[in-house]
């Protein structure tokens, strides 16, 4: 795939999200004007910029060539921070790691220097397959990439699935808004015959001793303190049953702004935050990430979310647990030195963002 034009989504939406990962130019949200392009006998993608050129003359071609060129040589350039272990002043590790959201996706991560995994998307593995996996599939798949970012963490969402991405084997209600609705660990809770399969299998893995647990769309207490009940019911079985199994640390993403209000009371209760600024954005700022209409709002930069995102690492602080952040604002090098001074010591992304996010981290210590 050499590129990739959509008329709906965003900056933020799945879409934009995977091709990221894979290195794929993209621009989406071109509404109706993406029917012009059936046409076209050439395209002439800028996912930077968010142009999309039909039938390029010989100039823009020679234009785009060039940068193209250049942007491999700044790639080639930025090979040598891939072993570098970014610090802050101080001398305090910032774990550069990967999101990723299936085991095709570890050697890209590794290449880029990750330092383990501080998101991986569990719902591609139920996506993937016509019926829902297996206890033994998961653990399987938990595992494998356990062992491969070995002694390095590796940070496991659990599921978190609504009605804009259904799957084989869950019936979700009709509902005019899935972003609002069931969905993440609200559904979980309310599926405990699906949540339990992959806690056990979490619990199975976490014998490796470097997987750590994430609950998505948290908004209450009582849904960190609900899912430890049935993580320890399920290590109850686990060991009565003679299946080797080992605890592991449970933390929140902070995507929601009730989250953000209640961060110092949850610090109480979790190992880490986690902060997700895709959807922390678009429920801050009440403006869909996918509708391009309100693109303009999904701005992680507003002072609203900045805001949020610093209340939430001073609560983190403060409790003495470690904050991260896994939006895709994680891997942006001119917001990389807020992140780092408001004192978050995780910062997780695409992996093409990995050495950048590295540099610019090395140059903040160099500067002081």
């Amino acid at each position: 795939i050499g590129g990739v034009v959509c008329g709906h989504g965003g900056a933020t939406s799945h879409i934009a999200i995977i091709a990221r990962s894979h290195g794929i130019p993209a621009v989406l949200g071109l509404g109706d004007k993406v029917n012009e392009l059936r046409a076209a006998r050439e395209v002439a993608i800028d996912g930077n910029a968010g142009h999309v050129i039909v039938d390029p003359d010989e100039a823009t071609r020679a234009d785009f060539t060039r940068r193209v060129e250049a942007a491999a040589q700044e790639r080639a350039g930025l090979k040598v921070f891939k072993g570098v272990t970014p610090t802050r002043a101080d001398g305090t590790v910032i774990e550069v790691a990967a999101n990723i959201g299936s085991l095709e996706e570890i050697e890209a991560a590794q290449e880029a220097g990750a330092m383990g995994v501080g998101l991986f998307r569990t719902e591609l593995l139920f996506m993937r397959h016509m019926h829902l996996p297996s206890e033994d599939m998961q653990a399987e798949t938990y595992s494998a990439l356990a062992k491969a970012f070995a002694p390095h963490s590796v940070i496991v969402r659990t599921l978190d699935i609504g009605g804009d991405k259904p799957i084989a084997g869950i019936e979700f209600p009709d509902e005019e808004n899935p972003f609002l609705g069931w969905r993440g660990i609200r559904m979980c809770l309310d599926r405990p015959d699906i949540f339990k399969r992959q806690l056990r299998a979490l619990l199975r893995a976490a014998v490796h001793g470097n997987i750590k647990v994430m609950l998505p769309m948290v908004s209450e207490i009582s849904e960190v303190t609900r899912t430890r009940a049935l993580v320890e019911e399920c290590a109850a079985e686990l060991k009565a049953e003679g299946v080797p199994h080992a605890g592991f640390d449970l933390g929140v993403m902070i995507e929601t702004p009730a989250a953000v209000l209640i961060a110092p009371a949850l610090a109480k209760e979790v190992a880490f935050f986690s902060i997700g600024t895709n959807d922390l954005t678009q429920y801050i700022m009440a403006a869909d990430r996918l509708n391009p209409t309100v693109a303009r709002l999904n701005d992680v930069t507003n002072p609203a979310v900045m805001s949020a995102i610093e209340l939430t690492a001073k609560a983190g602080v403060a409790a003495g647990i470690m904050v991260g952040m896994c939006g895709e604002a994680a891997g942006r090098p001119d917001l990389i030195p807020a992140f780092v001074r408001m004192g978050l010591t995780e910062l997780s992304m695409s992996p093409a963002s990995i050495q950048r996010a590295k540099k610019t981290i090395a140059a903040m210590a160099a500067e002081r």
